[in-house]
């Protein structure tokens, strides 16, 4: 449940890219925070920030992260950058909120780790959609047992992800590019939260099918959990089929969509150029949008369709289908007043009152192993069994 007239979380920002652009309307939206600092090389990122939020800015992480009014940092920078800023916040004494996934190697994942523990702060990974509100009715319904045990999950979706406006790092796997660093994170987590176990083994495949963006833009995977559930993953950015289609035309961010297909592909001169409309199009550009409209639906990751001993249940924006002896029923949930809000209630449960998050470290460094073994698994054709899984009770 939401806190009500308790005080603010003073929250400092670092990056005010695409992920800060999409957090913009719940930090906006939820009266628990208050964002006091950003820290963007951009000047005119930092411009719109200051006469947005009439906070405080820096042109450097490390001057914002020696801000004494700062209480937490989000961490909203490309992945490369996750495991220096994550670390240089935790030594100046901050809570940290980060983006997924929490970096790029186990060893950087268990750096983080160890020095959130050493500063005695909390760590919260997000946002991926296991934070999402119908995804969390789904697990709260499985673990009532009235379906009896979780057999089987399959996750699916179809998205343009691989041709919107990318900077050249995001097309270069060995810098964190490509659809199983920044998509699989997302199926992984959800997959993990369902199931409620540590995964075993993975078996993955990788589609690399445009020599002029050569990085994985599709894959398939299959895990098997330590109790015998066992889920599959796909997952294609190729951009012809959307979807969304099967969730009512309503996208990612809940935001209702005209029936399409996915966006046509734009072709750019150069790899400059991309990136150039790409940073025009993020917070402080001259090409950014803010969102106008409140969302018909919850954000969601495509289509999850978890099978139990009793039942089938399906995530959708606005709830959960529950498929019955011969009867489908919408276990309903309203549209959300804030969106993403459950970020929140997560960081300001942790640092407020001190409860320990879901989506700590110790989670985000099982995801990452997960989506590395992915990786392998593709490479060397063969499964890969894991060790540093953590499971919810």
């Amino acid at each position: 449940m939401r806190d009500t007239n308790q005080r603010k979380l003073k929250l400092g920002v670092i990056g005010l890219g695409r992920a800060f652009s999409l957090m913009v309307p719940t930090f906006a939206g939820d009266s628990r925070v208050a964002l006091v600092a950003a820290a963007d090389p951009r000047e005119a990122a930092r411009a719109r920030f200051a006469a947005d939020f009439g906070a405080k800015t820096y042109a450097t992480a490390e001057e914002l992260c020696a801000d004494p009014d700062v209480e937490a940092v989000y961490v909203a920078t490309p992945h490369q950058f996750h495991a220096q800023q994550a670390v240089l916040a935790a030594r100046h004494g901050k809570h940290v909120l980060i983006e997924k996934p929490l970096a790029l190697t186990l060893a950087d994942c268990a750096a983080i780790i160890a020095a959130v523990r050493a500063a005695g702060v909390h760590l919260v990974v997000g946002h991926s959609h296991s934070f999402d509100a119908p995804v969390q009715r789904l697990r709260a319904l499985v673990k009532s047992g009235a379906f009896g045990a979780v057999r089987m999950i399959n996750a699916i979706n179809y998205t343009d992800y691989l041709y919107r406006p990318r900077r050249p790092e995001e097309l270069d796997t060995a810098q964190g590019g490509g659809a199983v660093y920044n998509q699989a994170a997302h199926q992984v987590d959800v997959v993990r939260f369902i199931a409620g176990d540590d995964v075993a083994s993975v078996r993955a495949v990788t589609g690399a099918w445009d020599r002029a963006r050569p990085t994985e833009g599709a894959y398939a995977a299959l895990l098997t959990f330590a109790r015998g559930a066992f889920a599959s993953l796909t997952y294609n950015g190729y951009g012809h089929f959307d979807s969304d289609e099967w969730q009512g035309w309503i996208g990612e961010m809940g935001q209702q969509k005209a029936p399409q297909a996915a966006a046509p592909r734009v072709a750019f001169a150069s790899a400059a150029a991309e990136a150039a409309h790409k940073n025009a199009r993020n917070y402080g550009g001259d090409s950014y949008k803010a969102a106008t409209t409140p969302p018909v639906g919850h954000n969601h990751f495509g289509t999850l369709l978890v099978s139990c001993d009793r039942a089938d249940l399906r995530a959708l924006p606005n709830g959960v289908m529950i498929y019955e002896n011969g009867v489908a029923r919408l276990d309903a949930l309203p549209p959300p007043a804030v969106p993403r809000s459950e970020v929140i209630d997560e960081l300001y449960r942790a640092v407020v009152h001190g409860e320990k998050p879901l989506h700590d470290g110790p989670w985000a460094m099982a995801t990452m192993e997960v989506i590395l073994a992915m990786l392998r698994s593709a490479r060397e054709g063969r499964d890969v069994t894991l060790s540093h899984q953590v499971a919810l009770s």
